[in-house]
């Protein structure tokens, strides 16, 4: 299958060219999310993220190469990281068992075939592959879709399912749910499930990718409806035990494949 890039060289169906200006802002890497990914990576030195966007994740006590498509993601990454090499997953430009483990956090739905990116990812990975994700079967357990349906739909149906990915892997790999804190700081669609007036910043909502494969006649209903229920009390009334309810456990996973030690 040939790769598709947008005019940034972003793979996938968003072009992140037009969209990602905010992501380096609004994605900053969760603590409690990070510690889980850098637990799984083990003893791993030399490490690939790919799809490595503007950098959340990167461990950076342990040998980084980064790969991002998009020339925007890349501009975004802080001066302190690494430079990303432009390369896609599909097509990774490393000879076989180059790195002790490699990564890729919330990137998978973007690929055009996913089953050729994992297989690069273990080509050239001599230990772990360590994916964050989300689990499409997961993505109506959540107040947002009551809202906005259309934004859960396009994410249940670009995520892979969670067995996809584990058969993928060889079969081999092992699912971790990753509870996500009240304060998260990585603004994808949860992190806010107790903060919902993040949701009327249209850069936040921008931040992630969902939102710009809906209509945008949905996006004003949306923001009408849940200012008016946050205006009115309604949204509290339903919701509100959210506002201090310290995790929650949505579709977000860890899935790691050839887990154990470096060799």
């Amino acid at each position: 299958m040939r790769q598709t890039r947008g005019i940034d060289g972003s793979a996938g169906d968003v072009d992140y060219g037009e969209i990602g200006a905010s992501y380096a802002r609004f994605r900053q890497p969760e603590p409690l999310i990070a510690a889980q990914i850098h637990r799984a990576l083990g003893n791993a030195q030399a490490v690939l993220n790919v799809g490595a966007g503007a950098g959340s994740y990167e461990p950076e006590d342990r040998e980084v190469t980064a790969v991002e498509p998009s020339a925007s993601m890349r501009a975004q990454r802080p001066a302190h990281l690494v430079r990303a090499i432009d390369a896609v997953a599909e097509d990774l430009p490393f000879d076989d068992d180059s790195f002790d483990a490699s990564m890729a956090s919330v990137t998978v739905h973007q690929w055009s075939d996913l089953e050729k990116g994992l297989a690069e990812m273990q080509r050239v990975t001599r230990g772990p592959t360590v994916l964050l994700v989300c689990d499409p079967a997961q993505m109506h357990e959540y107040w947002l879709s009551d809202y906005i349906p259309e934004v859960r739909e396009n994410e249940a149906r670009r995520f892979p399912a969670i067995e996809r990915l584990v058969a993928a892997l060889g079969g081999n790999g092992r699912i971790e749910p990753v509870p996500i804190p009240l304060g998260c700081r990585d603004g994808f669609n949860e992190a806010y499930y107790g903060r919902p007036e993040m949701f009327l910043d249209p850069n936040a909502r921008l931040a992630c990718s969902s939102w710009s494969l809906v209509p945008e006649e949905a996006v004003g209903r949306f923001v009408r409806t849940l200012s008016r229920d946050l205006e009115s009390g309604r949204w509290d009334k339903e919701y509100g035990h959210l506002r201090t309810q310290p995790f929650f456990n949505g579709p977000l996973r860890l899935v790691i494949g050839n887990p154990g030690a470096v060799h």
